[in-house]
């Protein structure tokens, strides 16, 4: 019996140890130490927005094409009003009082488009007149023959003293893109009023050599005299 009771205990002993040793105790790896309460971060870069310029929105093509057979027309003939604001309502009233050389009233504006400066129309805007939508000769050269075959379009504003709106360049190019491209106008037959008459017109801030090299691409949209004359002195003449 103590034998047995001996070889009892000694397999209670082998018994234990041997379970013990299969349960290995679970090592838990030491936390990371983070210095600091936040990780560093590497900042985005700063977006750079450039300055919104509301542009016309001008469909390709030319959306100008009177519903009248096209006059004989040679020239494109670029003046500014000289003055801060204007419409064509204002224009129109204001060209209502002038007379020709035979003393006659004339019919109207004399300009065959106008494009505003968001003074008294849109920044941008261009609104073709009576005269191109009947394909009337002009009243704005001063000169016979660029009133009779020269398309004449006038920017309000006085460039005398500042550059045309980024708006009003992006129009004037579309539109004379779209003219030259339709009535097979080269770059040398776009002038400026002083081209043809005695006067400062359009004012020397003008860029008419840039405005003459227009051509008709898609990717147009539809991307400066201290007193201002009044609109009855504008570039016109004295005669229609």
């Amino acid at each position: 019996m103590r034998k047995l009771g001996t070889w009892m205990l000694c397999f209670i002993a082998i018994f234990w140890i041997s379970v013990g040793g299969c349960q290995r105790p679970v090592v838990h790896s030491p936390e990371v130490q983070r210095y600091g309460s936040q990780r560093f971060t590497v900042p985005e870069p700063a977006e750079i927005s450039p300055p919104i310029v509301a542009m016309p929105q001008i469909p390709f093509g030319n959306p100008w094409k009177p519903s009248v057979a096209a006059r004989d027309w040679k020239h494109i003939v670029i003046h500014h009003t000289a003055s801060e604001g204007g419409s064509v309502a204002t224009i129109h009233a204001e060209h209502l009082n002038r007379k020709d050389k035979n003393g006659n009233n004339w019919k109207g504006i004399g300009y065959h488009f106008l494009i505003g400066n968001g003074t008294g129309m849109g920044d941008g805007e261009i609104e073709p007149t009576f005269r191109w939508k009947k394909q009337m000769q002009g009243a704005h050269a001063g000169n016979d023959e660029y009133n009779q075959h020269g398309i004449g379009i006038c920017l309000v504003g006085n460039f005398q003293d500042h550059r045309p709106s980024a708006a009003q360049l992006a129009s004037i190019k579309r539109l004379v893109g779209v003219l030259k491209r339709e009535y097979g106008l080269k770059s040398s037959q776009v002038v400026g009023h002083k081209d043809v008459k005695a006067t400062a017109c359009p004012g020397k801030m003008f860029p008419l050599t840039e405005i003459a090299l227009s051509e008709d691409v898609p990717f147009f949209s539809s991307r400066d005299a201290q007193s201002s004359p009044s609109l009855l002195s504008i570039a016109g003449g004295a005669s229609e």
